[in-house]
């Protein structure tokens, strides 16, 4: 497909923290246009095999896609893989990991609550959370909404799950980088002005982290992203090409779990940047 417009390469579904099932998902792409997508779902990738299963002739060119949560004495980082092989042993060795921390999180984020705020479920709703594809804090906000603990959602995420810091396990930035490129994969940095909660990295500090994790094999940036004005954009797209680096564009849709529009990925792309082209055209190989 040559120079294709309408792309969203950062999205999610219920098997992380998404509210649509894969089937449900590629139905959304089919009525929104897109013409490339990928399927990023946190610590997983069984979606991927799911949406492969159901394509048919016509559909959008499908990338499989995960988004790995990672850690380091610098910061905080979400590392998105994309084109792996889903029977790599890398891969899957990644997703075992992320999964896992991710379950220890949850039980401890469960038992924070109630020890600082006195909220509690029931045995039953903790087993069905516990046992649910990949939960996160959007199913633990739900649970307090469901328990009358808070309002919405969104304001149980604010007012109490997002001021909770744990100490807990992290990947390392290097090893999801190494295990997505073993696996045949393109590493990404995701959304890279983001750090931890409302932490905005910007300026030298921002550079000074793309140079580490280039030196760790970081290959591409998620310049255009719903969540960034014209001049992040434009400051991303200035780093990847000083340093080389692909560029991707992603809306970070989670169904009605975050309030963007699937196809949202932010401003719009005049013309493609070099580095988006070569993504696009070294990940279908």
């Amino acid at each position: 497909m040559e120079n294709p417009r309408k792309i969203d390469l950062h999205m999610h579904s219920n098997v992380s923290d998404g509210t649509d099932t894969p089937e449900q998902l590629l139905e959304h792409v089919r009525e929104t246009g897109l013409e490339v997508f990928a399927l990023t779902d946190h610590d997983a990738a069984k979606g991927c095999a799911a949406v492969r299963s159901l394509l048919r002739d016509g559909d959008p060119v499908f990338i499989n896609g995960a988004e790995f949560s990672c850690r380091d004495e610098y910061g905080k980082y979400h590392i998105l893989g994309y084109g792996f092989d889903l029977d790599a042993p890398g891969i899957n060795r990644l997703i075992g990991t992320g999964h896992a921390i991710r379950m220890k999180k949850v039980g401890a984020r469960i038992e924070r609550l109630k020890e600082e705020f006195g909220f509690d479920f029931s045995d039953e709703d903790k087993a069905k959370l516990m046992a649910s594809e990949n939960p996160g804090k959007p199913h633990i906000a739900n649970l307090m909404v469901k328990y009358g603990y808070s309002e919405t959602k969104e304001a149980a995420m604010r007012d109490y799950l997002n001021k909770i810091r744990l100490k807990s396990e992290y990947i390392r930035p290097e090893t999801a980088i190494e295990e997505i490129a073993k696996s045949g994969g393109i590493p990404v940095l995701a959304h890279p002005f983001y750090g931890s909660g409302d932490e905005l990295i910007l300026g030298g500090e921002m550079e000074e982290r793309i140079c580490r994790l280039k030196e760790m094999g970081l290959r591409g940036v998620e310049a255009f992203y719903s969540g960034f004005t014209d001049k992040l954009s434009r400051n991303m797209l200035t780093l990847a090409e000083r340093y080389g680096l692909y560029v991707t564009a992603g809306s970070d849709y989670h169904g009605k779990n975050k309030m963007v529009a699937l196809g949202d990925t932010g401003p719009e792309r005049t013309e493609d940047p070099e580095g988006f082209t070569r993504f696009l055209r070294d990940v279908r190989k």
